[in-house]
């Protein structure tokens, strides 16, 4: 049922001639929707300010075969052992490329809002611009870094009418640079711009993430696409500490409720955004926000004004589901800057959060992405996290009565007017973004050194493809030894996003996807010692709907491994299906990993499966004789939290708990036989150890983690087969180090290490 998704299993290459070749154009196709709209914000002038516009975008977006006209350059690879894998850092050579200016920069963003349309209409530019734009408007988005501080970071962004023109901001900043690893200031030169091309492509474009909304199956026809997912999100140039809450603040949001609770006289407590009635027209009056959601991966159900500048937000529940109201992603128009406005999230339902430790939301500022600063920031002040008077019905809280909403409330006073701002739980990264990612990377990769496939595991529910990726170095030759050496190479299967709130999983998955596709010497070296089977995103429909734990079913996916139902949870069906065949075939994967972003904990961590450290967890009677076990599950953890900043090996557990034994590192250890089952949690919030210690996690650091993590496996492999590597013995100590002697767990390192190792064919 499955040997169509190992071709690499029997494929004898003789048809392959292993000469370079060049990147294949990207062609769509797909089934066009209906129109969508691009939210953007209207130029900021010291006079009249003018009205937000909509943006519509050509219908006939031009043919990507110029991209595939470009010959990427690659590197040439050493064959030899890498002394040092520890460096993450990009090779430079000649991939860098300059802009003479800031107006190149500027220029760039006007072709990027040149064409937001998928309607058939005449090209519109903004004034001050000629049509003759060249359409290449994708930029780099990692290092894109801004030498100046800007006084205000504010989030913008939002809606735009069609037929008219655009006004763009003008760019504040005097100069981009990229930032060297040690974080420290750049001295730029104030009157030049510079982007560094990654080692490797470029991953977003605004035109091909359009093409691909345009064929993403969604509950609700979406007709916009949020400004954020269209121009993409470049890492802020700065640090984000984690806040410091206030004293008594908790206790004064408390107390505010309570007073409007006893003067109901003074409430204006009138619906401004309401998902659930269609003829419900927004209020005109100019002092009132407008919110919207209706867009890929947004969840904002109901607004109310409460008083003039205070809002309570309703959060939609996950789809077929009558709870699990967490994430959320909405759009907020008609600012006046300078104002600080209040957000109360009211319907919330986790007893505590990270809001509560320095946690804050996210926001996007449209004007300040027209302004050259396309990021989501931190932002936010008196945030609180907090048990509220509204009550849960005993249907949304399982049976039991009497448990109550919780609030999330948090002030934002935002410097632009007329701006348009989007707020999210965590850093967005939708269904398209994803196909959008992969699409590039194919279509950029070099055939004669990456094996990279893309597949399709099964479709979803809502009739949405889950991908499936196959990434490993391409045979030297083929000759029969060289393919016998490709064949035979161990399993690496990971998989994330079985959760759509927790964003954070699939920017770890991007930085692991990007180094193995990259042209680093490490990357190589690692594609050439493992076979990646990846499946990036095990919950589409639910990402694609705004939902934060559940598919369509209303089931969390991470509860089915035990028994899937091909019908209700086809991902999770298929990619057990997946594991099962590998163990028949007798070619056991030597790593699992399912990505998941935590809400209470801070920093990188792991869950593994020991039996022993199960039995003593939960028999305090149980003598260290009871179970004999190899410690190898401790291998890759014990790895990463020497070589990744952002991970926590203290806050590692291995011990199995009955509520997981459906999920799918447990059923992976289990059923499967893989001692080496894991889940890697990220955190929502940031760090309290380690380099980012005092830091909110961005994306820059999830991507890293994501990168590291493929180096732990690279040292794992050089730990398991030293004979390969020539390793002194010297460095197999290193597995004998990773548990205290108090743990008194037999150890065999050579046998029990190598046994999960797949035969040679």
């Amino acid at each position: 049922m499955y040997e169509h998704l190992f071709p690499e299993l029997v494929d004898d290459f003789q048809d392959y001639d292993l000469i370079s070749k060049e990147p294949k154009p990207f062609v769509f196709e797909g089934k066009v929707r209906g129109p969508i709209v691009v939210p953007t914000a209207g130029e900021e002038t010291s006079g009249n300010s003018g009205s937000l516009r909509k943006v519509v975008m050509k219908e006939n977006i031009p043919s990507r075969g110029d991209e595939g006209e470009k010959k990427s350059t690659f590197m040439d690879l050493a064959k030899e052992d890498i002394k040092d894998d520890r460096t993450l850092q990009q090779q430079p050579g000649d991939q860098n490329r300059t802009i003479s200016s800031v107006h190149g920069l500027n220029n760039d963003i006007v072709k990027a809002l040149d064409r937001i349309t998928l309607q058939n209409i005449p090209s519109q530019t903004a004034p001050g611009f000629t049509a003759e734009t060249k359409k290449d408007c994708s930029l780099p988005l990692t290092v894109l870094t801004c030498a100046k501080a800007c006084p205000h970071m504010a989030a913008c962004g939002n809606v735009l009418f069609e037929g008219r023109t655009v006004q763009l901001g003008k760019l504040c900043c005097t100069g981009v640079e990229t930032e060297d690893d040690e974080d420290t200031e750049s001295n730029s030169s104030v009157e030049q711009a510079s982007v560094e091309v990654p080692d490797g492509p470029t991953l977003h474009d605004p035109d091909l993430y359009i093409e691909i909304v345009k064929n993403t199956k969604s509950v609700p026809e979406y007709s916009e696409v949020a400004y954020p997912d269209y121009f993409g999100h470049i890492p802020p140039p700065f640090k984000e500490p984690i806040l410091e809450r206030p004293y008594g603040v908790q206790r004064t949001k408390i107390a505010q409720d309570i007073e409007r609770l006893i003067h109901q006289s003074d409430i204006i407590d009138r619906v401004v955004y309401d998902l659930d009635n269609p003829n419900y027209t927004i209020p005109e009056e100019g002092d009132i926000l407008k919110f919207n959601s209706k867009f890929e991966s947004g969840n904002l159900r109901k607004v109310i004004q409460i008083r003039k500048n205070e809002y309570d937000l309703i959060l939609n529940s996950d789809i077929n589901s009558n709870h699990y109201h967490q994430w959320f992603y909405f759009e907020v128009s008609g600012i006046r800057p300078g104002v600080a406005y209040r957000f109360n999230i009211i319907n919330c339902e986790k007893s505590n959060s990270q809001f509560n430790y320095g946690m804050q939301p996210l926001m996007y500022s449209v004007q300040e992405a027209l302004n050259g600063r396309p990021w989501w920031i931190r932002m936010g002040t008196d945030i609180c996290y907090y048990k509220n008077h509204f009550s849960r019905s005993s249907v949304a809280a399982g049976g039991q009565k009497g448990k109550s909403y919780y609030t999330i409330t948090f002030t934002v006073t935002f410097p632009h007017k007329d701006d348009v701002c989007y707020f999210a739980y965590h850093y967005p990264y939708t269904y398209s973004t994803l196909q959008m990612h992969l699409q590039k990377l194919e279509s950029a990769h070099n055939p004669q050194q990456i094996y990279f496939r893309k597949d399709v595991l099964c479709e979803t529910l809502s009739g949405n493809t889950c991908p499936l990726v196959t990434i490993t170095a391409m045979p030297e030759s083929n000759y029969y030894e060289h393919i016998c050496q490709f064949r035979n190479r161990p399993y690496v299967f990971l998989s994330a996003r079985v959760h759509p709130g927790e964003t954070n999983a699939s920017w770890v998955m991007k930085g692991t996807l990007e180094y193995l596709m990259s042209n680093n010497p490490t990357a190589q070296s690692l594609r050439e010692s493992y076979i990646f089977k990846i499946v990036p995103m095990l919950n589409p429909d639910g990402v694609i709907n705004g939902n934060h734990r559940c598919s369509l079913s209303g089931e969390d996916l991470n509860r089915q491994w035990q028994s899937p139902n091909p019908d209700l949870h086809p991902t999770i069906y298929h990619a057990k299906g997946l594991l099962q065949y590998l163990a028949a075939v007798k070619r056991l994967p030597l790593v699992y990993c399912d990505y998941h972003g935590h809400s209470r904990k801070k920093n990188v961590f792991m869950y593994g499966c020991s039996i022993k450290e199960t039995v003593w967890h939960t028999n305090d009677n149980a003598t260290s004789c009871d179970v004999v076990e190899d410690t190898g599950y401790r291998t890759l953890p014990k790895i990463l939290s020497h070589i990744a900043p952002a991970f926590c090996m203290s806050s590692c557990s291995f011990v199995v708990e009955k509520s997981k034994e459906s999920t799918a590192r447990v059923v992976v250890w289990r059923e499967i036989g893989v001692q080496r089952s894991y889940t890697m949690e990220s955190t929502l919030c940031g760090c309290d150890q380690g380099k980012y210690k005092g830091l909110q996690i961005g994306t820059r650091e999830l991507e890293e983690m994501g990168a590291k993590f493929c180096v732990g496996l690279l040292r794992l492999k050089r730990l398991t087969s030293p004979l390969e590597y020539n390793l002194p013995s010297s460095l197999l100590d290193f597995e004998n180090d990773l548990i205290e002697s108090s743990c008194k767990v037999t150890r065999n390192l050579g046998s029990s290490e190598l046994q999960f190792l797949p035969p040679i064919l």
